[in-house]
């Protein structure tokens, strides 16, 4: 693991720690840290598999001679130094510089928002200078934008073009802000997910051109939903973006309502269904178990986020995320629940 990859995997609230080929910690990301109890700064260097409480699955998986393949490690109890035992269901992963990184999903974790996390001093000076760099060419951006509006304002197709692009970096802006500045999350408001499916449309035209068919089929009469509606653009741009990369030449859209819905152990009287079809290549087989994985991606180019990423808001929103896929049909569900929403 590279220290490249950190300011990546620290956007992610799914604990993740990474360790060398012989098993000692590199490095973890906040979430990791955080739901130990423990500075990040005195986990490098400590064995991977002494993490592990009154068990020996770590230490069997690490010095083990099997393949490539991810292990769950179900139940597994993880502590720092005697500190207080935290179980979780977890996967091991062999990367692709010949490490291990490790996925925590804790057995008592709520799907809703995380305080706050606290980088460390070191990466939040790095990244404070890369902030710098990143700003500046966003505000070029912005105000080029703004003068494209001024001089086309009579051309309603460019003037909205030049207010996606402002809208798209100040959702930029936005995500590098709470990169930097981590700041307690803030209450969901009422949001109608075909105004987030919309913009996300727009940007698929952008970027795809006329390549890719693009299909709505909305049920107009769905009411609001409790939610972010920048983290809902990332997640459902992520999805459609990785459905184009797939070689799609259709993607469709579809929202639904759907009644007496259980997501995780609650049971939600009603919830919005958003399919996002494709009839591309479909995911391999040999990604099916850990396609949410951090780092897991189908292309060489790929980052390995978009999939963990939008996951992510989906918990955050109290939801799901699924997906059923052979060639030439993939279908990724994003279940929200509804209920909480006053009419």
């Amino acid at each position: 693991m590279t220290m490249n990859r950190l300011p990546e995997l620290d956007q992610l609230t799914t604990p993740v720690v990474w360790a060398d080929a012989h098993g000692h910690i590199e490095g973890s990301n906040t979430a990791f840290a955080r739901w130990l109890g423990v500075s990040p700064r005195r986990l490098p260097g400590q064995p991977l598999a002494a993490l592990e409480h009154g068990g020996e699955l770590l230490r069997r998986a690490i010095s083990g001679s099997g393949g490539d393949d991810p292990l769950r490690l179900r139940r597994v109890s993880l502590a720092y130094l005697g500190g207080e035992a935290r179980f979780a269901d977890a996967w091991l992963t062999r990367t692709e510089f010949g490490g291990w990184l490790l996925e925590a999903h804790p057995v008592d974790e709520f799907p809703g928002e995380d305080p706050a996390l606290t980088l460390p001093s070191a990466l939040s000076a790095a990244l404070r200078g890369l902030a710098h760099e990143l700003r500046n060419p966003l505000a070029g951006l912005k105000g080029a934008a703004q003068l494209l509006a001024r001089r086309h304002r009579d051309d309603p197709e460019s003037a909205e073009l030049t207010s996606l692009i402002e809208a798209e970096v100040g959702r930029l802006t936005l995500l590098l802000d709470r990169l930097l500045s981590p700041q307690p999350a803030q209450p969901h408001a009422a949001l109608n997910v075909h105004v987030v499916l919309e913009r996300v449309l727009r940007l698929a035209e952008t970027d795809a051109g006329w390549a890719v068919k693009l299909v709505r089929d909305y049920d107009p009469s769905l009411p609001d939903v409790l939610g972010d509606v920048d983290r809902l653009t990332q997640a459902t741009w992520n999805l459609v973006r990785n459905a184009i990369e797939a070689g799609a030449a259709s993607v469709q859209l579809r929202t639904r309502a759907e009644y007496s819905v259980r997501i995780g152990d609650e049971l939600h009287a009603l919830a919005l269904r958003l399919d996002i079809i494709d009839d591309g290549r479909g995911v391999p087989e040999d990604l099916t178990e850990r396609l949410f994985l951090p780092l897991v991606s189908g292309r060489a180019e790929g980052s390995g986020l978009g999939l963990a990423l939008a996951q992510q808001v989906a918990r955050e929103h109290r939801g799901s995320l699924a997906y059923r896929s052979r060639p030439g049909h993939t279908v990724f569900t994003l279940l929200l629940p509804m209920a909480e929403v006053q009419t």
